[in-house]
């Protein structure tokens, strides 16, 4: 699904890319949307494993390779949407809890798997600071992938100065 679709009225305004503070609830209900963001049926099932990023640490400038491997682990050829978000977890400004990044869609047969792989450049980690420059602050940075934005799994890419 291109958008998050919530399961109450008082869930709304409802998106994936939130900041961390927006953690409303209505009563008694969570903040997990009803279909999320990314969200699709298959006539076949599909298995992400073995995320890792190359290299762990970079320089403010620099590239890193992240590679997934996705499974169809179904009895039907099927296509699949892998899906990579990130999150800066210290940052001078607010931002978001994930801020989808790339997504590449493959199609498999029954039992076959694929290596999908995302390249993350500088431009990829910017951000605009307090006053209104882009750039891209030292940090750790969490890497998801996976076919939804509620079903990812992570590992850390650090940035430094270099």
């Amino acid at each position: 699904m291109p958008i998050s679709f919530p399961r109450s009225v008082g869930q709304l305004p409802d998106y994936y890319d939130h900041k961390p503070s927006m953690n409303r609830s209505y009563l008694f209900d969570g903040r997990k949307p009803l279909f999320p963001f990314g969200w699709g049926l298959s006539y076949t099932t599909f298995r992400f494993d073995h995320l890792r990023v190359d290299p762990a640490e970079i320089g403010t400038g620099g590239q890193a390779t992240v590679t997934v491997d996705v499974t169809n682990t179904g009895s039907r050829e099927g296509d699949e949407v892998a899906e990579l978000y990130l999150h800066q977890r210290v940052a001078s400004v607010t931002r978001p809890v994930m801020e989808l990044k790339s997504f590449r869609r493959i199609g498999l047969k029954p039992g076959e798997t694929k290596t999908v792989e995302f390249k993350l450049e500088s431009r990829d980690l910017q951000m605009l600071n307090r006053v209104m420059h882009w750039v891209v602050e030292p940090a750790v940075f969490d890497i998801m992938v996976g076919p939804s934005s509620d079903q990812t799994a992570s590992v850390s890419l650090l940035v430094v100065t270099k």
